[in-house]
């Protein structure tokens, strides 16, 4: 769901969306984790107040190429399943519009028997999302505005690519 509150889904082991309200981070963190699992890790990236030779960003806004986005998050839901084949489940959220100072971005939240396998898949889902994703972020800081100075063009999930 784009616009309003987000929900998980009710069903399967794959939760990929993208959102114009607040992230549901503790229920992202909560839907992953399942009996066969005991390891959860969630991360949330939140809007920081800089970024290279910009003080003082005082706000975030995210655009995406919504279907196309959606598509690789699913994309990116199935590669983590293929290189850890013994996850629960898996949460990949990101915002859109504007964000505040401290709101959740994105979220990235999966559960594994166990940490290591959560952690590595985490730390993978959140540089593909980032580095293959078509969603775009906008600064807006004392001096200007401008798009995100670290954007990059969209490539297919597992193709490598230092994030």
């Amino acid at each position: 769901m784009h616009g309003g509150i987000l929900a998980a889904p009710p069903t399967g082991d794959l939760w990929a969306a993208l959102s114009a309200a607040p992230l549901p981070v503790a229920e992202a963190s909560a839907w992953v984790t399942v009996p066969s699992c005991g390891a959860v890790v969630t991360f949330t990236g939140t809007a920081r107040d800089h970024a290279p030779g910009r003080p003082d960003v005082h706000r975030l806004e995210y655009e995406a190429y919504e279907g196309p986005a959606v598509a690789r998050l699913e994309s990116l839901g199935r590669e983590l399943r293929l290189r850890w084949p013994d996850l629960g489940r898996v949460a990949l959220l990101h915002r859109t519009g504007a964000v505040a100072l401290r709101d959740a971005a994105v979220v990235v939240a999966v559960s594994s028997p166990h940490r290591s396998a959560a952690f590595e898949a985490a730390r993978f889902g959140i540089d593909e999302l980032k580095r293959t994703a078509p969603i775009w972020k906008r600064e807006f800081w004392a001096g200007g505005q401008s798009w995100g100075l670290e954007a990059q063009v969209p490539s297919p999930v597992g193709t490598g690519g230092d994030a």
